[in-house]
């Protein structure tokens, strides 16, 4: 009973896919966990009932130690990162690949071998669902925002559906510059848990940034392709314009208010101080003194 279920299930969502979206690219046909969408489906719910429930069960518990299973997986996906970057450049050189606009069916065996790599990186995406369980258990909630919850989930999903029907061709450059970005943000993941490494992490901001300008370059490389069409379907383009945007702006949010705000709550916190200094005293001695009067 269950098998059927499943397997009607399966058949009707492959069905409304097929509907909405037309024909698949038929080069994926039988790849691992394309042909259905139910397990990355499956994979989504499972990740959002544990990011739920994770927290809550972890309340009476202690936070586990982590560092040697964090390091070893910061620097597996960092050489993952690296390694699949190296491929989708030398696979796109070898498709003789351009930036203004490149179709999915023009690239010879350059296309079959991006698409590759790009099977690669949708994988990649749910190993990449560990980030929250490494946050579950070590007990850091406040990590668990809304933006890290809707990028994990959604990744895999996005990915899921241009591996089936663009998987070559224009969407290389999105895939390839998150790649590099990863190296950098994987490696200083994996350099955080060297205590000795720690006092040198001063550049985490500019990883933040550096993932804006990764959407800006990949937005603008997008509507490349619909100003000067090359034959790359124009709504998927701008599925992926409107999806680049949201984490833009999701990401943007983030910043201003991790660094800007901080920025401007230590400049204002100099100028208390050195009125107070000006008008008699240390302001914290002044707030002592208040309280004991």
């Amino acid at each position: 009973m269950i098998v059927w279920l499943f397997e009607f299930l399966d058949a009707t969502i492959n069905l409304h896919f097929d509907r909405w979206l037309g024909p698949r690219d038929s080069r994926v046909q039988g790849w691992f966990l394309l042909d259905s969408y139910l397990p990355t489906f499956s994979l989504t719910i499972m990740y959002l009932i544990t990011v739920y429930l994770g927290p809550r069960a972890m309340r009476s518990r202690a936070a586990y130690n982590l560092r040697g299973p964090m390091m070893a997986y910061n620097m597996s996906v960092t050489f993952l990162s690296l390694y699949m970057f190296y491929k989708l450049c030398v696979s796109a050189w070898e498709g003789n690949y351009n930036l203004k606009c490149q179709n999915m069916n023009s690239g010879g065996d350059g296309d079959l071998k991006v698409a590759q790599v790009l099977w690669l990186y949708y994988f990649s995406k749910a190993i990449e669902l560990l980030d929250t369980m490494f946050f579950i258990l070590r007990k850091k909630n406040h990590q668990i925002t809304f933006l890290h919850v809707y990028h994990h989930a959604s990744m895999p999903n996005i990915w899921w559906l241009v591996l089936n029907w663009i998987p070559a061709g224009h969407t290389f450059f999105g895939a390839s510059i998150n790649c590099f970005i990863h190296v950098l943000m994987y490696l200083y993941y994996c350099l955080s848990t060297i205590p000795r490494a720690q006092p040198y992490l001063w550049w985490k901001k500019y990883i933040t940034q550096a993932q804006l300008i990764q959407f800006a370059l990949t937005i603008l490389h997008t509507i490349s392709a619909i100003i000067w069409p090359c034959g790359f379907s124009i709504p998927w383009l701008m599925f992926l314009v409107f999806y680049m945007m949201s984490l833009t702006a999701f990401f943007l949010n983030f910043y201003m208010k991790t660094y800007t705000a901080k920025t401007k709550s230590k400049r204002s916190g100099k100028d208390i101080n050195a009125s107070s200094t000006r008008n008699g005293g240390n302001y914290e001695d002044q707030k002592l003194v208040r309280r004991n009067v």
